[in-house]
């Protein structure tokens, strides 16, 4: 399509959450006339649900298609120009240009942009050592990893898998394979899985896990991925002992995809994600816009910068892009860290600060650690619940919540992402006017019994 002299190039580099949601957006604000938005994508999918795969693994999800929110041929049909398996290898920020190379062909073109947007993602920690490359072991990123991974366990006989590291991929993906029948073994760096979570609350998942049948082997790392003659993977050993495994999932984190950014000169933080201006503009460059998984974001509670691959952030940040892009304004103030999961049955939340974060913070800090329920006792189907919470020391400002239970433990972690956001104490939130009915919460809310334990902490303090 031949554009007019006076409409302006938008190229997005990835095809996920950020960039889709910005080029989507953009595309709201100005019709094709003014802006024609090209994106790179080097995968199969678009806008998809990273945050599924363990549970289109598992079978919970039945289809692939089903965390797919729009295809590429939806996003075509609004005029924004998706080029497919098509990898950008280079970013020249002096010339406004990006190299970009066809996947399948290897044919490489150089594309010009007036304005860009660097949604690159994160990539799957791959330790360094032998056998880690061996077929049957797999990261679980994107829906191209995951339909790898479901093609190993359809052609795999042995029953036995084995997880790399228990944070949130680690213990979905335990789950995921315990369902699919397998005898499921997690080597765990850490001295307790979720080490998002302080030990003490580590430890009640690492309990409920075991008695799921889950192997949980912790204060181990693996060494190395040992072969059969088929160069296919057969075990993973330890310093100390080895684990059979017909197929090995990494669920060891991410790191922010940033090399092509690097590359071109552009500023990374102390976790190696891009840094950006409150409009997602990285510092710097006035011109060029990141979001998702490659950037670092403040959080909010510590005043600290962080990386945090999550997919709420990533559609927010896109909209935050798309919205500045197409000549609005918006901005992202920053996060607070809240994170939900589960294990089977158990659920796992947690939002603000863990007590090495406050003290890597600085900040002086009184615990407590309560056992309520979910519902009210004499009402059916009540399980119990620990909240674990964190105050600031004199002025008794919230600073983290640590949720593990049963049904409805995890999303009560939303009361006290709010009570973050607004900066309150604990001694506000025990005034907080939450639902109460017997089949909902007791009639003081496990959230609430913690703060009014913390508050008379602080007083003492």
């Amino acid at each position: 399509m031949s554009m007019s002299a006076a409409s302006e190039r938008l190229v997005v580099i990835g095809g996920d959450a950020a960039g889709m949601s910005a080029a989507s957006q953009a595309r709201r604000l100005k019709g094709p006339g003014e802006l024609e938005i090209v994106a790179f994508e080097r995968g199969h999918f678009t806008s998809y649900s990273a945050c599924g795969i363990p549970y289109w693994v598992g079978g919970d999800v039945e289809d692939r298609d089903q965390l797919i929110a729009r295809t590429p041929e939806e996003h075509r049909a609004r005029d924004i120009d998706l080029r497919m398996r098509t990898e950008v290898t280079e970013i020249d920020v002096a010339g406004q240009r990006v190299r970009a190379r066809d996947v399948d062909s290897g044919a490489e073109s150089w594309t010009s942009y007036d304005k860009l947007v660097i949604a690159t993602g994160a990539r799957p920690i791959r330790p360094e050592m032998p056998g880690a490359n061996a077929p049957g072991v797999h990261g679980v990123q994107t829906l191209d990893d995951g339909q790898a991974l479901l093609d190993t366990l359809a052609r795999t006989r042995g029953r036995n898998a084995v997880v790399v590291g228990a944070g949130y991929i680690g213990v979905e993906m335990a789950e995921a394979l315990i369902n699919r029948g397998y005898e499921v073994t997690v080597v765990n760096r850490g001295s307790e899985p979720m080490s998002t979570l302080d030990a003490d609350m580590g430890r009640l998942v690492h309990e409920a896990m075991e008695g799921m049948g889950i192997t949980m082997v912790n204060d181990a790392e693996v060494t190395k991925v040992l072969t059969g003659d088929d160069g296919r993977v057969r075990a993973v050993a330890t310093e100390d002992a080895e684990y059979p495994a017909d197929v090995v999932v990494l669920g060891i984190g991410v790191r922010p995809e940033t090399s092509l950014a690097k590359a071109a000169g552009l500023p990374v933080g102390h976790h190696d994600g891009l840094l950006t201006d409150l409009a997602m503009r990285v510092r710097g460059h006035e011109n060029i816009w990141a979001g998702g998984d490659c950037v670092e974001v403040l959080d909010l509670v510590s005043g600290q910068e962080r990386h945090i691959a999550l997919g709420t952030h990533a559609n927010k940040h896109g909209q935050v892009i798309g919205a500045n892009v197409g000549g609005g304004y918006a901005t992202f103030p920053g996060v607070v860290g809240t994170a939900v999961s589960k294990v089977c049955d158990l659920e796992i939340a947690r939002t603000g600060l863990r007590e090495k974060d406050a003290r890597r913070a600085g900040l002086r800090f009184e615990t407590v650690t309560v056992e309520s329920t979910s519902r009210a006792g004499y009402y059916p189907g009540a399980s119990l619940m620990t909240v674990k919470m964190l105050a600031e020391r004199r002025t008794g400002r919230l600073l983290g919540v640590q949720i593990v239970g049963r049904e409805g433990a995890g999303k009560r972690v939303d009361i006290a992402a709010v009570a973050l956001t607004a900066g309150m104490t604990v001694e506000a939130m025990t005034a907080l006017d939450l639902g109460y009915a017997p089949p909902f919460s007791p009639v003081w809310d496990p959230v609430l019994v913690a703060a009014r334990k913390a508050a008379l902490k602080v007083r003492a303090s």
